[in-house]
């Protein structure tokens, strides 16, 4: 399985001859200028909230691939009427599709659109693929709905928000893991903007010094999972 960062909280899985695209925000990312929109041809994306900095290229970039998107209710049918084809909408729970089970599970933070309208739920996804468990908790705070997950699934890796203000910083995401019972974190979510501007460095050494590999990598890199 394979992992590329384009920024933010956007990232690819491919796994099992498929590209799964997370929360696409790349043309207003002044750290993504070297991605180019138009090679980016997932099968599928998911959408965790309606935030701008999370569904900002998504219409144009599931148009230009034919993917299949997910999403919650609310979002999904205001990415229809932005023109989105191909999207399907979702709520909490256990959801059937081409590519085996989606669970869509709990996120605390907010969504409203980029005109301000009301968005439904955040959401998180937990994805099982070639073998292995991927929880993708999207923007959220510390929460302690995430020891559930770790009753249902052994995570293999979880991707956490760590930039703090607006979600859960590096200290309350080693909180996370904890919960989660996962060893290996991806960070998103960071630096970005002042607000979420960390010392990476020292947040690495950080989840180091609790048993628990933290990995970041640089925007256009891909590593294997």
């Amino acid at each position: 399985m394979k992992y590329t960062y384009y920024g933010q909280s956007c990232f690819q899985l491919t796994a099992e001859e498929k590209k799964f695209l997370f929360d696409p925000f790349i043309k207003g990312n002044p750290m993504a200028s070297n991605i180019k929109l138009e090679e980016i041809k997932p099968d599928y994306i998911l959408a965790s909230h309606a935030h701008g900095d999370h569904i900002g290229d998504l219409v144009e970039i599931a148009n230009q691939s034919n993917a299949q998107v997910f999403a919650m209710v609310e979002l999904a049918h205001y990415l229809m009427n932005k023109g989105a084809n191909n999207v399907v909408d979702l709520n909490f729970g256990v959801q059937k599709c081409a590519f085996g089970k989606l669970r869509t599970v709990w996120a605390v933070h907010s969504s409203s659109t980029p005109e301000g309208q009301y968005a439904g739920n955040p959401a998180g996804f937990v994805l099982e693929l070639e073998g292995k468990v991927i929880y993708n908790a999207g923007d959220t705070a510390l929460t302690s709905e995430m020891k559930l997950l770790s009753e249902l699934y052994k995570i293999d890796y979880a991707i956490l928000p760590i930039g703090g203000h607006y979600t859960m910083d590096v200290d309350d995401a080693i909180i996370a893991a904890k919960f989660l019972k996962c060893n290996n974190i991806i960070g998103v979510h960071f630096n970005t903007f002042p607000p979420i501007t960390i010392d990476t460095d020292a947040a690495i050494e950080k989840f180091k010094r609790e048993g628990i590999n933290l990995i970041l990598p640089t925007v256009g890199e891909t590593i294997s999972l």
